[in-house]
């Protein structure tokens, strides 16, 4: 899995028009989420283990008052048992819902037990929750930089969402260490992560963008 490093970042130029680009994220997306099927069941669960116990660590120093989570879909990191934890310590947990298509996400406040609904991509979100502005948002990546930048599933709606919050949240971005690249060639709209936990490592990345 670690061959997600270095694949595929040669033939493409920064400085390239933004078809070359859309294209050459296509190609890593389709690549990397390949790579996570493909991961055996025990590597999945160990490396599992690991990205959330070191989030159960990061999450410590600032704890959240409300963190802004997600349902897991195609083997992410299952978020699910360490919200639950941090419910029973008082911290309170949203879920997105895309209202529509090429919108700012709402979160709205969840718990295990209440009613949820099925949204645009087939993706659970709380049928009747309050929505919130979340202090802090844990957010699944597909792929990711060591500056910090992420490539997701391509439908931009983290990066419409964040400038829309305030206060600017925490954003902690979560992966599995093979969907490291050596840049994904981050564009004006692209939101860099305060923090990228891994199954290998933490980064912290607070800080001002170079």
């Amino acid at each position: 899995m670690e061959s997600g490093a270095t694949a595929g970042t040669a033939s493409v130029d920064p400085a390239t028009d933004a078809a070359t680009l859309r294209a050459w994220r296509r190609e890593q997306r389709t690549r990397l989420l390949a790579d996570r099927q493909a991961l055996a069941t025990a590597a999945h669960r160990t490396a599992s283990r690991a990205i959330g116990e070191r989030l159960a660590a990061v999450l410590q120093a600032p704890r959240p008052a409300i963190i802004g989570a997600y349902w897991p879909i195609r083997r992410e990191f299952n978020p699910l048992p360490l919200l639950q934890q941090l419910i029973d310590t008082g911290v309170r947990v949203a879920l997105p819902s895309i209202l529509q298509k090429n919108a700012p996400l709402e979160f709205r406040l969840w718990r295990p037990g209440d009613r949820l609904a099925v949204g645009v991509y087939d993706i659970p979100y709380p049928a009747a929750g309050e929505a919130v502005t979340p202090d802090t948002l844990i957010i699944p990546l597909v792929g990711y930089d060591l500056a910090g930048y992420r490539l997701g599933y391509g439908g931009g709606y983290y990066d419409r969402t964040v400038p829309t919050l305030s206060p600017r949240p925490r954003l902690i971005g979560l992966g599995f260490t093979g969907a490291q690249l050596q840049t994904i060639y981050p564009q004006p709209y692209d939101i860099r992560m305060d923090c990228i936990v891994t199954d290998v490592a933490t980064l912290d990345l607070a800080g001002p963008q170079a």
